[in-house]
């Protein structure tokens, strides 16, 4: 039996981003007196929600049951080696960090041994409101507060990527970009009181409104991704080259390009008010080993590993550049649209440029779904049990890396 292709590989939409409308043939029996009254504007827009919803339901439900076999696994091997999955998943590392912001605000110093300081302005304040905002409104803690958000997101963001992989490459495309980013090897982050989960549901509906032109919408959510993490710049570096190629600008473009930089652009204001010194942010950045030095502290390590008793690893560290640079490529070359070009393209660049701790990077880098859509779009063209015999142990392999990398370091 031949095989059916319902997927065309991503090509070049107009400078709009969107396929030309179709032309609406209204019958003349519709314009009669007895034709049924048009729906109120509410009941007609709550009316196309619940319509996409039920087309991203797959999507969501593939996303889901991946997530929930790494939850899963993580409950199994938490109860072998005697660990809490709840401690795993909310009150450690960074989440520490946001839950103390939650409960007493800005202000909470660490002092190291050796004579370093962590200061909690380091992380941006969009998720400690949320997390503040659910304990006051529920009988959750905090820190409960905070995996509910990074769930509840998650799923926002598989959505927003099923759209964007749906509108550039159909509706299969749309699924398997979804499941691929929940199989990631550190996708169990997601399913942690950290910001991945909730930065990517705001860059993917972000930069589905520039591809959408709903730029008011493009241009707020812009805002609250710049308040969630440092990488919010990549979010507004896409809303910028959207507006600037886009093909009919007005007001609400530039609305979207004078507002997109405000989230970012006001906390690092705030804080460098409340330090005293213009670089207060950077310079608190620097306290903790962070900052950007174009890649040179990571050439540093890898050529470490390379030359060290760890020589394989410095061979899969060579081997995951190559991956991420050939992705890119093949991003382009399938001719994704611009703004999604800039977006993956700096996230990648910022995680990859950076100096802070190395084995950050792969949660780094977990925000730059569009890197996976070449993917998706191929596998799109597989029949559904095809790819999922390969998908099935790939999310199985993700799930038990999760649980392995929660029980050890862990992300930082």
């Amino acid at each position: 039996m031949s095989r059916s292709v319902d997927v065309a590989p991503v090509t070049a939409p107009p400078r709009a981003w969107l396929p030309p409308p179709s032309r609406i043939i209204v019958p003349v029996t519709a314009l009669t007196a007895d034709a049924p009254a048009p729906a109120p504007p509410r009941a007609a827009a709550t009316a196309r929600g619940l319509a996409a919803l039920r087309r991203a339901a797959p999507a969501l439900l593939a996303y889901a049951g991946v997530r929930a076999l790494g939850l899963l696994v993580l409950a199994v091997w938490g109860a072998a080696a005697g660990r809490s999955p709840h401690k795993l998943l909310a009150l450690r590392w960074d989440s520490l960090w946001y839950t103390r912001v939650a409960e007493g605000g800005y202000g909470h110093t660490v002092h190291l041994a050796d004579g370093r300081v962590h200061p909690d302005l380091a992380f941006f304040p969009l998720l400690p409101w949320l997390e503040r905002a659910g304990a006051a409104l529920t009988p959750l803690a905090p820190e409960d507060a905070g995996l509910l958000v990074s769930s509840a997101a998650s799923l926002l963001a598989a959505w927003g990527l099923y759209a964007i992989g749906a509108l550039l490459g159909g509706r299969r495309a749309g699924v398997l970009l979804a499941v691929l980013w929940a199989a990631l090897p550190v996708g169990i982050v997601q399913s942690m009181a950290y910001t991945e989960s909730l930065f990517t549901a705001l860059a993917a509906w972000s930069l589905y409104a520039v591809l959408t032109g709903r730029w008011v919408w493009a241009g707020s959510l812009a805002v609250l991704a710049g308040l969630t993490r440092p990488v919010g710049l990549a979010v507004v570096a896409a809303v910028w080259a959207g507006a600037v190629f886009a093909e009919r600008r007005d007001r609400r473009t530039l609305f979207a390009v004078l507002v997109s930089p405000l989230g970012w652009l006001g906390y690092v204001v705030w804080v460098g008010v409340r330090t005293g010194s213009p670089t207060g942010y950077l310079d608190i950045q620097a306290q903790w080993g962070n900052g950007f030095d174009g890649g040179v502290a990571f050439a540093g390590f890898i050529w470490k590993n390379l030359t060290g008793p760890v020589f394989l690893a410095g061979v899969g560290l060579c081997a995951a550049v190559a991956l991420l640079g050939w992705l890119y490529a093949r991003c382009v070359r399938q001719g994704q649209p611009l703004p999604l070009l800039v977006y993956g393209g700096v996230v990648a660049l910022l995680a990859l440029t950076g100096s802070g701790y190395f084995g950050s990077k792969p949660r780094l880098l977990m925000p730059a779904f569009t890197l996976l859509l070449p993917a998706a779009v191929a596998l799109a063209r597989w029949r559904p049990a095809r790819a999922v015999m390969l998908l099935g142990p790939v999310a199985l392999a993700s799930a038990a890396y999760g649980a392995f990398w929660l029980h050890g370091s862990g992300p930082p």
